[in-house]
């Protein structure tokens, strides 16, 4: 049975570590040939290495999304090496540490929003302006809950907003050019990033567990899963939406003023 993504040609950012470098195993496993782009150039070039090895199709490329002209420059040599892009995920995005606004350093909440919030405006550009022109082509954004709910994060929640707010308006600009754009809102998902945030103590899963309907974190091959159905043409109908992928994180909470979700029914556990 052919692959979800059999034969198309996709690109994604951030594709060297955590939900891009899932997008990109899945990607490649459901029949595409793939992009991996990141800043990281060697370990995104040992991401492509083991999917190469894997007998997926993968080529890597450096790419810093703050930089507007670089961005140009690897979409157009990604399209000259394998083939006008049939889909794109702008997955590239940094962390911030909580904290109030008067502890919040501006070279912090510039870093953050250079990365998360303009890195995803430009890589969508570059990738959608071609895609329309041709009359195909689907695009999936990295958003998040945070951008979703109030947060501690001055810098990070506000990217993760505008995400939202740039994946609906890239809808309906590109829409009767046939071209699709979703986004993909994580809730807490553990990739190395929040494991690493963990180990230093700055987050506390069981807090975020207990919070979620679920009752555990997500993983970045469940975002995948999702990011790669919005790719495919079994979501051909589906345009600027958010698709939150949280473990019930966004539902759960308020029932903490009722005691909290209930437990599982049965001997089965929580799912």
């Amino acid at each position: 049975m052919p692959g979800l993504l059999e034969g198309k040609i996709v690109a994604v950012t951030g594709g060297a570590s955590g939900i891009g470098e899932a997008a990109c195993r899945l990607a490649a496993a459901e029949g595409a040939s793939v992009a991996v782009l990141d800043i990281d150039e060697a370990r995104a070039d040992e991401v492509a290495a083991d999917i190469n090895a894997g007998s997926g199709t993968a080529k890597a490329w450096p790419l810093d999304v703050r930089d507007a002209d670089n961005i140009e420059s690897t979409i157009a040599a990604v399209e000259a090496d394998l083939g006008p892009l049939d889909g794109m995920v702008a997955s590239a995005g940094i962390l911030q540490v909580p904290r109030g606004p008067e502890h919040t350093d501006l070279e912090v909440y510039d870093a953050v929003t250079a990365v998360n919030q303009r890195g995803v405006y430009l890589s969508c550009a570059s990738a959608g302006k071609r895609m329309a022109v041709r009359g195909s082509g689907s695009i999936v954004t990295i958003a998040s809950i945070a951008g979703m709910r109030a947060m501690p994060l001055h810098a990070y929640s506000p990217t993760k907003a505008a995400v939202i707010s740039i994946t609906q308006n890239l809808a309906v600009e590109w829409g009767r050019s046939g071209v699709r754009v979703n986004a993909v809102a994580p809730g807490f998902t553990l990739t190395p990033a929040l494991q690493d945030a963990i180990d230093k103590g700055e987050r506390d899963p069981s807090t975020i567990s207990n919070n979620t309907a679920l009752g555990r974190l997500v993983t970045a091959a469940e975002i995948a899963d999702a990011v790669c159905f919005l790719l495919s043409d079994n979501a051909t109908a589906i345009t600027g939406i958010t698709l939150p992928v949280d473990a019930g994180w966004l539902v759960a909470p308020s029932w903490h003023t009722y005691g909290g979700p209930p437990g599982p029914r049965g001997n089965h556990g929580a799912a």
